[in-house]
């Protein structure tokens, strides 16, 4: 009896692959996408429906590559418009009643953008202890780390949630107020808390460990900081019209493809002190942190001294110093324990991949926006480059990791060097998003302290 055997060379395509789920995800986007075509169309221009017909497939593949983000994705929407829902219950002239927020109770404890962000700052911190925990204590350190992953992904929830729900919140003040909240110093550091937490998730799900989150959430929870003085104490958190040079469609590509550069540049230099701490001679450990952050406090006494002649700069260098002096602090303990920390954390060749990768997507999306700004600048002022000082630290930051991958690729630049090297990058990037508006000023001075 004759037999045909079939064979079938290839991979199956990745459509044949996706689940029931999967489609069912694509098709509540798409349909969540509609509705807000069709209830908000009439107030976009055609670059936001650009954008809206963009995002649709984006975050559809984005779902299908990484599934946790399908589940993120929906409970976000919802949660969104059931804060618009209730906001929408009292109106007054224009919209929705803003006076809600204080009055109704899930808007005033929960879901109202001020509620929901200082939701988020809590679990962050919550999330930093709880990670913490798990890599100082023996029995039950996987428990307490899993709490702190849950934590951190609650976090980003609350996060994005108040964003869009602060969104909506500007387009209810009066025209021309509404803006996606990335136009000063408040909102695009909650975007950085979100965004760099997120990145860090998707790291922690592929290298199957969870040792690296007390050194990533560090960063995030030195952000929480400034943002809860910066809101609290500076009162910054209003929402406010957009100046002229801002009221553009660049604004929504240009600011989010740029913190995610920052965020994975801070995620990078985390990782590479989490590898320094497990491989570097702790005598080398204590003079890098007597030496770097001495000759940075150097240089702000130098300023401090000078702060006679501008107050202003006196106090932004004390506040420097202060942060300066915290984070030398967090050093020296990590150094301290470091043999406890070395037991858990992977090992080294995974914390280099991990830099490595960090970086080197950072660097794709700073260069990306870079150039959109450049377009942006030809719009709003007429010239593709200034040497404004935000443009000229921003060069700054993309020169030296443009370096750093060219040394790493081309010399094969590993090891105690790259990670150092990546740390000092820290203080650049910081610099060039945060002390550019501290001690200098220029076109891009939206967010002074």
């Amino acid at each position: 009896m004759n037999q045909t055997t079939t064979l079938t060379l290839g991979r199956a395509s990745p459509l044949s692959r996706r689940s029931a789920f999967d489609w069912l995800f694509a098709l509540l986007v798409i349909g969540g996408a509609g509705f807000v075509w069709q209830r908000y169309g009439l107030s976009m221009d055609g670059y936001e429906r650009g954008i809206l017909l963009c995002a649709v497939p984006s975050l559809i593949a984005l779902g299908w590559f990484w599934a946790p983000l399908r589940g993120l994705s929906l409970g976000v929407g919802a949660v969104s418009l059931l804060a618009i829902a209730l906001y929408m219950r009292q109106t007054d002239a224009f919209g929705a009643d803003l006076a809600a927020a204080d009055k109704v109770f899930w808007l005033k404890y929960l879901l109202s953008s001020q509620s929901a962000i200082m939701w988020m700052c809590v679990l962050v911190f919550m999330s930093t202890l709880a990670y913490w925990i798990g890599l100082l204590i023996g029995r039950g350190s996987d428990t307490a780390q899993r709490i702190g992953s849950w934590l951190a992904w609650a976090a980003v929830f609350m996060a994005l949630t108040g964003t869009f729900v602060r969104w909506f919140e500007s387009h209810q003040i009066g025209p021309d107020i509404g803006h996606i909240p990335v136009s000063n110093l408040y909102e695009v550091f909650v975007l950085f808390i979100w965004l760099t937490t997120l990145i860090y998730l998707h790291i922690e799900g592929h290298y199957k460990t969870r040792a690296l989150g007390g050194f990533v959430m560090l960063i995030v929870s030195a952000a929480v900081g400034f943002l809860l003085w910066y809101s609290l104490v500076r009162g910054a958190d209003q929402i406010q019209p957009l100046v002229p040079a801002l009221q553009s469609w660049w604004m929504k590509i240009h600011v989010p493809a740029n913190f995610v550069g920052y965020g994975t540049f801070a995620l990078s230099a985390m990782v590479a002190l989490a590898y320094l701490v497990k491989t570097a001679p702790v005598r080398s450990l204590w003079t890098g942190l007597v030496g770097v952050p001495g000759a940075l406090l150097l240089v702000l006494a130098g300023f401090w001294l000078l702060g006679d002649l501008a107050p202003q700069t006196s106090t932004a260098v004390m506040k420097s110093m202060r942060m300066l002096g915290g984070c030398m602090a967090l050093f020296a303990f990590t150094i301290a324990v470091r043999g406890v920390l070395n037991a858990r954390t992977p090992a080294p060749e995974v914390l280099d991949d991990v830099m490595y990768r960090a970086i080197a997507l950072g660097f794709a999306f700073f260069t990306i926006a870079t150039i959109l700004g450049a377009f942006w600048a030809a719009e709003a002022w007429g010239g593709y480059w200034s040497w404004d000082p935000k443009e000229t630290w921003a060069l700054i930051v993309w020169l030296n990791y443009a370096a750093w991958l060219h040394m790493r690729l081309m010399k094969g630049l590993r090891g105690s060097m790259a990670a150092w090297w990546a740390l000092v990058g820290l203080v650049v990037t910081t610099f060039a998003f945060l002390g550019v508006n501290m001690f200098l000023s220029g076109l891009h001075s939206y967010g002074e302290l």
